[in-house]
C-alpha cells in the first residue's frame, strides 16, 4: 500500500482562517490522533510533526495532553506514544452505530465468495476512504488491507464513487483541496475523477482499472443508508491478474448495484 499523502488539516488554511469558530488548538489535537494510520503501532513526536506539518514543540504539548487525557499511551522504551483506550471507545461507538454494518456483512460475503476477490464497505475521511468491514472470498490471493485502513479518495474506485455520488456543492470543495495536495499531478487526477462521475452516470459504478495501484482493479457503488445517515461506498477488489475488467464489468457489477440498491432501502 503507498504511502498516505493527504494532509491531518480538516480545511484548507484560508477558509479556517476567516472561521472565527473554529478552534486551533482541538483541531491540531485530532490532527496528531488522525496521523496514527492502520499499520502504525507507535510513532514519537518527530513524525508525528511531519505528518502534521506542525513544530515539534506544539507537537509535544498536544501529546502530552491527550496522554493525560487518556487519548494516547506513552511508552518510555521507545520515547513514542501508541492511541490510548479513550480512542477506542470513540470509535466502537461511532462503528456500533453504523447499522449498515451489520445488514450488509452477509451481503458482502455473499459476493466476496462468487467474485474470489475482498468486498469492503466504507465512509470518508478527509481526502481518504477508510473501512469500516470487510469480507474475504477463500481464495489464496486478496488485498491485504482490513478495518480501519485508508484508501486515496480521488484515484480509487471506492473513492471515486463516493465523489460521482456526492452533492455538487462537496464534490468541489473536495476536488478543490485534492488540487491543494499535488498541483502538478493535479490534471490527471481531475480527468479519472470526472471520467469516473460520467462513468457512474452510464454504469452505475466507478472502476479503477491499475489507477490506485497498478496491480488492482476494482468497481465500486455509494450509497446513503436509510435514516439519513452519511454517504458510503462499498468496493469488490483484487489483483489484476485474478480480476479481470470484462469479469468485474459484467459479472460483478449488476451484483454490486444490487447490493447497494438493498442497502439503501434497508430499514425503510
Amino acid at each position: 500500500m503507498p504511502p498516505e499523502t493527504e494532509s491531518a488539516r480538516p480545511g484548507t488554511k484560508g477558509r479556517i482562517k476567516e472561521d472565527r469558530h473554529f478552534v486551533t488548538a482541538l483541531a491540531r489535537g485530532l490532527e496528531v490522533l488522525a496521523c496514527f494510520r492502520s499499520g502504525d503501532r507507535m510513532l514519537g513526536n518527530q513524525e508525528l510533526a511531519r505528518r502534521c506539518n506542525l513544530p515539534k514543540s506544539t507537537v509535544s504539548r498536544l501529546t502530552y495532553t491527550l496522554t493525560k487525557l487518556g487519548y494516547l499511551e506513552y511508552v518510555e522504551d521507545t520515547g513514542r506514544y501508541r492511541l490510548g483506550s479513550a480512542t477506542l471507545s470513540l470509535g466502537s461507538t461511532m462503528l456500533a452505530r453504523m447499522d449498515a454494518r451489520q445488514i450488509a456483512r452477509p451481503l458482502m460475503q455473499e459476493l466476496a465468495d462468487f467474485s474470489q476477490a475482498m468486498v469492503s464497505l466504507g465512509t470518508r475521511d478527509r481526502l481518504s476512504m477508510i473501512y469500516v468491514e470487510n469480507c474475504r472470498s477463500h481464495a489464496a490471493l486478496t488485498l491485504s488491507l482490513d478495518v480501519g485502513s485508508r484508501i486515496p479518495l480521488a484515484t480509487t474506485a471506492m473513492g471515486r464513487a463516493y465523489l460521482a455520488m456526492c452533492p455538487d456543492g462537496e464534490r468541489h470543495d473536495l476536488m478543490e483541496r485534492i488540487r491543494e495536495l499535488d498541483e502538478g499531478a493535479w490534471p490527471r487526477i481531475r480527468q479519472g475523477i470526472e471520467q469516473a462521475v460520467q462513468q457512474y452516470r452510464e454504469f452505475g459504478v466507478c472502476a479503477s482499472f491499475g489507477d490506485w495501484q497498478k496491480d488492482v482493479n476494482a468497481i465500486a457503488i455509494a450509497f446513503r443508508p436509510a435514516g439519513g445517515r452519511s454517504l458510503m461506498a462499498i468496493n469488490c477488489g483484487g489483483p489484476a491478474f485474478q480480476l479481470s475488467p470484462e469479469f468485474l464489468m459484467t459479472q460483478v457489477r449488476p451484483r454490486l448495484m444490487a447490493l447497494g440498491a438493498r442497502l439503501e432501502h434497508a430499514g425503510h
